[in-house]
C-alpha cells in the first residue's frame, strides 16, 4: 500500500486488530521512506443486489441511504455504536449471502426492522413509521402491540429454554422438532 504522507509504494505491517465485531481489520502501517504510521481499515466487499422500489424503479443498493434511516431512527437512544455496526454488519452478510440480483425495497425494510426490532423496539417503531407511511395513531398502536407480541413471545421461549434446562439437570435436552 503506498504511504499516505510521502507516496512510497513499501509499507509494513506494524499491528492488525479486528474491529467491529471481527467484521473489520484496523491495521497500523509503517512507511520504510519516511517513517510515518498511518492506520488503515480493512472490509469485506460485498456484492449487492440492486433494490426494486415500490414504483417498479431499479436503482444500486446504497449502504449510506439504509444507514441514514437507521441513524435517524436511533437518535438520543441509548444504543452501543458496535452493536449498531454489528447490524449493519449483519445485514449487508446476509444481503450478500442471498446471492440474488435484486431485491425489493419492501423485503429490504423488513429485514432492517427484524433487526431493530431486537436491537431497540422504539427505534423499530420509529423506523416502521417512516417505511410503512403511518398516517395516524392507529398505525402507531398496531405497531406497538405487534412489538409487544413478539416481545413475549420472545419471553415465553426464553422462559420455556430455562426450564428445560433446570428440569434436565443442566443438561441439553434435545426437542424432536
Amino acid at each position: 500500500m503506498n504511504c499516505s504522507f510521502c507516496g512510497h509504494t513499501d509499507t509494513r505491517v506494524v499491528d492488525s486488530r479486528l474491529i467491529s465485531g471481527g467484521t473489520q481489520i484496523r491495521r497500523r502501517r509503517l512507511c520504510s521512506q519516511c517513517g510515518e504510521r498511518m492506520t488503515t481499515i480493512e472490509t469485506v466487499c460485498h456484492t449487492l443486489p440492486r433494490v426494486i422500489k415500490q414504483t417498479g424503479e431499479r436503482e444500486t443498493f446504497s449502504e449510506e441511504k439504509l444507514r441514514t434511516g437507521v441513524i435517524r431512527a436511533l437518535d438520543k437512544r441509548a444504543v452501543a455504536a458496535d452493536d449498531v455496526e454489528a447490524m449493519f454488519a449483519a445485514i449487508m452478510s446476509e444481503l450478500s449471502r442471498m446471492g440474488e440480483r435484486e431485491i425489493p425495497s419492501a423485503r429490504l425494510g423488513d429485514m432492517v426492522m427484524d433487526k431493530l426490532k431486537l436491537l431497540d423496539p422504539v427505534a423499530y417503531v420509529r423506523f416502521a413509521s417512516v417505511y410503512r407511511c403511518f398516517q395516524d395513531v392507529a398505525d402507531f398502536h398496531a405497531a406497538i402491540e405487534s412489538l409487544e407480541r413478539f416481545s413475549r413471545s420472545e419471553t415465553e421461549t426464553k422462559e420455556v429454554s430455562e426450564e428445560d434446562h433446570e428440569n434436565s439437570g443442566g443438561q441439553h435436552v434435545h426437542g424432536t422438532c
